[in-house]
């Protein structure tokens, strides 16, 4: 029955429909800076599918499907026997599904795959976060698998397969394997050298039976997880597979799915070993060093993440802002309403410039590259992932009270933003890594140092803000207590220095006045009045322009 009492005007239309990739000037701009051009056409193919798949009205109801319907655990079946089983929704199965197919745990074996993939991992997060972890995880466990090539060689065609099989079978069973990970026990947490977990040496060579507990261990569907455990010569990595090549379950008793803030679609589990079949990866005692690299792929998808969110941010923000009117005009031509979004639409970009340069890095493969890794990845980690939720809850301040909806999706993005900022290592345990690699390793500061460098003599108040990091490292009293102002400056300069060499002027010059020059204040919308506010919001509009890829 129609409404007699009023009628419906000034709502805006849903943000659906839309390419997610091609809509993004400063994600197309990126992939295109760090690929040869033969390898840019191809991608922007397979970039534009996932990216009009993702702005789908199909996917994003399939994300909210996901996120209303979370997963639920089945310990045992009718007749009382113990399965340890998760059971999704369709819709995150499909989400999965797709992801998986559009090569999102790919990136190791073919040229400019870091950058494709992150690309990717930024579109498709955007359609929904949670099911972002078992690619994150599935992608990052093959460094870590090459330190045993007999094991690299055994699962590594499985984890970068394009096809998704669900459900627990041997693994020579199946087309596609996902991997997840459990390091985080009751006692420990982060201090992953305190674990208890025990791995008791069989007569084969290599294998163990596990007897301990994890206190997170996220995606307990997958077919295999790399965890860590006491052997007799210390920590060690382990490859626990959760159906044994006779096809028997190996002993995973899962106590319980995680009550969460957020990521509701994932399930996150507490799982008791006893007597559980494991192979080890890499030398006994040297679990840490074997796992590391998955850990610090899987740093880098949390930067990835938190740039998607924060980008799906600021496009409901400005979409909305675009064609809602208040006050005798639309809302994105009020000056103050400009300032928030340009400065929202500044920290979106500088986090997506960042992500896009740390997986070119991956790319290239080289010594310097490696080392520059080392110490951007923890730097880029702690201080993207810590500007996620504010920028969120600014930007849903952007919608009112329509935005405070469920409806509308920004309450499930503000869930989800503190999540990247906890898992891998909370801010502090990754400042202190960057600590630790200042000390320890003068190739990683060199490296950092080296491409900031590249930037010298464009930006004044750039240089200015390099001069003070210098003084900064040079005093050492009290380093660990400042550890965290260190590293923000250091990420700071890191994101102005990347601006000011591929950014237009006005995005440039707005992120050094406000970021390096102290001229912003502390909330956003702050900027200069002066600065170029409405280009950078028009360039963050979530619209394809003519002739751009």
């Amino acid at each position: 029955m129609a409404a007699t009492t009023h009628t419906v005007f000034n709502q805006v239309p849903p943000l659906a429909g839309y390419d997610v990739f091609g809509a993004d000037l400063a994600l197309t701009e990126a992939v295109r800076r760090h690929m040869s051009p033969e390898l840019f056409a191809e991608a922007r193919g397979g970039l534009g599918e996932l990216g009009r798949a993702a702005g789908s009205a199909q996917v994003q109801a399939w994300g909210a499907q996901a996120n209303e319907n979370p997963p639920v655990l089945r310990t045992h079946d009718r007749y009382g026997n113990r399965i340890d089983e998760v059971e999704f929704h369709p819709a995150w199965h499909r989400l999965l599904g797709h992801a998986v197919g559009a090569g999102l745990t790919d990136a190791w074996g073919r040229p400019g795959g870091h950058v494709r993939r992150a690309a990717g991992f930024l579109v498709w997060t955007q359609a929904e976060a949670g099911h972002g972890c078992p690619l994150s995880m599935t992608h990052a466990a093959v460094p870590a698998l090459r330190t045993d090539p007999a094991l690299a060689a055994e699962w590594e065609p499985l984890l970068t397969s394009t096809v998704y099989e669900q459900g627990l079978r041997p693994a020579a069973q199946k087309a596609g394997v996902l991997f997840g990970m459990g390091m985080t026990e009751k006692q420990g947490g982060s201090d992953v050298r305190s674990n208890t977990t025990r791995a008791e040496p069989l007569a084969a060579a290599g294998e163990y039976l596990l007897t301990g507990h994890k206190w997170f261990c996220s995606a307990p569907m997958s077919d295999a997880f790399l965890v860590l455990a006491q052997a007799p010569d210390g920590l060690t990595c382990l490859l626990l597979p959760r159906v044994l090549p006779d096809g028997t379950r190996n002993a995973f008793a899962i106590q319980r799915l995680k009550d969460k803030l957020g990521n509701r679609s994932n399930a996150s589990s507490e799982v008791e070993f006893d007597g559980t079949w494991a192979r080890r990866v890499g030398d006994e005692g040297h679990g840490v060093r074997t796992i590391i690299e998955m850990v610090a792929a899987t740093r880098l998808d949390c930067v990835v993440g938190s740039a998607a969110l924060m980008r799906q941010a600021v496009a409901q923000a400005i979409h909305h802002c675009t064609y809602r009117s208040a006050f005798g005009g639309v809302l994105v031509e009020k000056p103050l309403m400009r300032n928030v979004l340009a400065d929202l639409a500044l920290e979106s970009e500088a986090a997506t410039v960042l992500a896009l340069r740390l997986a070119a890095a991956y790319d290239a493969d080289t010594e310097s590259e490696r080392a520059f890794l080392r110490i951007a990845v923890p730097t880029a980690k702690y201080w993207v992932t810590k500007r996620c939720a504010p920028l969120v809850g600014e930007a849903l301040e952007c919608l009112g009270g329509n935005g405070y909806v469920e409806e509308s999706g920004m309450p499930r993005l503000l869930r989800e933003a503190p999540l990247n900022s906890i898992w891998e290592g909370s801010g502090n345990v990754q400042a202190l890594d960057v600590l630790r690699a200042l000390q320890r390793e003068p190739m990683a500061l060199n490296a950092f140092l080296q491409e900031i460098g590249r930037a010298r003599g464009a930006d004044h108040r750039l240089d200015r803000a390099v001069k003070d990091m210098l003084t900064e490292f040079a005093d050492l009293t009290g380093i660990e207590a400042r550890a965290r102002r260190l590293v923000e400056r250091m990420a700071l300069v890191l994101q102005g220095s990347l601006l000011v060499r591929w950014a237009p002027p006005e995005v440039a010059d707005a992120f050094c006045a406000s970021r390096l020059g102290g001229d912003w204040g502390t909330a956003f919308g702050t900027l200069p009045h002066s600065l170029a506010l409405a280009s950078v919001v028009e360039r963050a509009r979530p619209v394809e322009r003519q002739g751009r890829p």
